[in-house]
């Protein structure tokens, strides 16, 4: 019947969502099985659609998206002074759409999923599954939202500790805080988010800080010791040079998230155009020179822009572009803005005129490299000074 280990998954999925009473939900899911064994299993499918019709919807019941929260079962922690969460819960069906990782990134994650698939067996061998890990780069690579992936992928709701309400003003009640929202993410099997750890986890031999701050750093580590192999302790920084080195130890897994590589780009890009596709399809290799070094927040917000902007009216899809490419080309060296020029007069029929408007790149030099029959050949990101 199809693939036995999907099947079961989707049972799994069903069985939860059903024990937890998440009715609608669990409607919402059935629904998608319906379209999901409609070709490959109709008797199936035909079944569940049977069972749907059979229970009509709730009168005036939202149909909720893939991202739900905050989950109505448990109550979540909060500051006694504040009476703001300390937790942001989110549940999102397996379904949702993977983040664009790297191929390095995707074995990581990868096998950190089946791991907690097979713990079963790992136990028989007298292992555990990864208990934590530290994810590391720069805002905007996808740090968060693979968070929130994982959780889908294992059927586990996902916190997300809020500094916010989490540093009381109070003496002494940060450090409760911390542990409150900890023990109670190790109430069952979860994924719990640490975001902008080095806000609380910072090097205590810096003289900066204040007690308050250094004692978290020791609560931190008591708590990373103590997580049960039942939940996924994740932990994000921008600033790992910030986090007390003994915290590093703590973690069973270090993952690194470096700018996007030129293929990822283009992904993100056809992502982000949506039904919008067709009108720059013939800009997207241009637009991947132009988005290199950007993160995938970065690319996204651009594009949304390009598609407001053509959804208005404002301006035509290639003067759009070329503002963007005049515009990036300020912050390129000379190689990189010969390289645009060269591909612009490759992919496009812009005049050497234009090009050289565009790129700042004199005529003569766009008719030296064209002449020769140059291509653009993607160069080493160049480390940072």
């Amino acid at each position: 019947m199809g693939d036995t280990s999907e099947l079961k998954n989707d049972l799994a999925q069903t069985i939860r969502l059903a024990l937890a009473e998440q009715t609608e939900d669990a409607r919402l899911f059935a629904a998608r099985l319906v379209r999901k064994y409609r070709s490959t299993e109709p008797d199936l499918a035909e079944q569940i659609d049977l069972f749907l019709r059979s229970k009509p919807n709730r009168a005036g019941a939202p149909l909720r998206k893939a991202a739900m929260a905050p989950l109505p079962e448990q109550v979540l922690p909060v500051d006694d002074e504040s009476r703001l969460s300390l937790l942001k819960s989110y549940r999102d069906f397996p379904e949702r759409d993977a983040p664009l990782l790297s191929a390095h990134l995707e074995g990581a994650l990868g096998q950190l999923i089946q791991e907690r698939k097979q713990a079963v067996r790992l136990a028989a061998l007298g292992l555990t599954p990864t208990r934590s890990a530290i994810f590391v780069g720069q805002p905007g690579v996808g740090k968060t939202l693979t968070a929130r992936w994982l959780a889908a992928q294992l059927g586990v709701p996902l916190y997300v500790l809020d500094l916010t309400a989490v540093m009381s003003s109070l003496l002494g009640r940060s450090g409760s805080n911390l542990r409150a929202a900890m023990d109670f993410a190790k109430r069952g099997p979860c994924v719990l988010l640490l975001d902008e750890i080095d806000a609380i986890a910072k090097r205590r031999s810096d003289d900066a800080d204040v007690g308050e701050l250094k004692r978290l750093v020791t609560v931190i580590l008591q708590e990373v010791d103590d997580w049960p192999a039942t939940g996924l302790l994740l932990a994000a920084t921008n600033h790992p040079e910030l986090i007390d080195p003994a915290l590093w130890r703590r973690f069973d897994l270090i993952v690194e998230f470096k700018t996007p590589e030129a293929a990822a780009v283009r992904e993100a890009i056809k992502r982000f155009l949506g039904p919008d596709l067709a009108l720059f399809e013939r800009w997207i290799e241009i637009l991947a020179f132009t988005f290199r070094g950007l993160s995938f927040s970065d690319i996204e917000r651009e594009i949304q822009r390009f598609r407001r902007a053509v959804a208005l009216g404002a301006k035509p899809v290639a003067d759009l572009i070329e503002v963007f490419i005049k515009t990036r080309a300020l912050s390129m060296d000379r190689q990189d803005r010969i390289d645009m020029a060269v591909l612009l007069a490759k992919e496009t029929r812009l005049s050497q005129h234009s090009i050289s408007e565009i790129t700042g790149v004199s005529r003569d030099t766009i008719r030296k490299y064209t002449s020769q029959g140059s291509t653009v050949v993607p160069r080493r990101r160049r480390p940072e000074a």
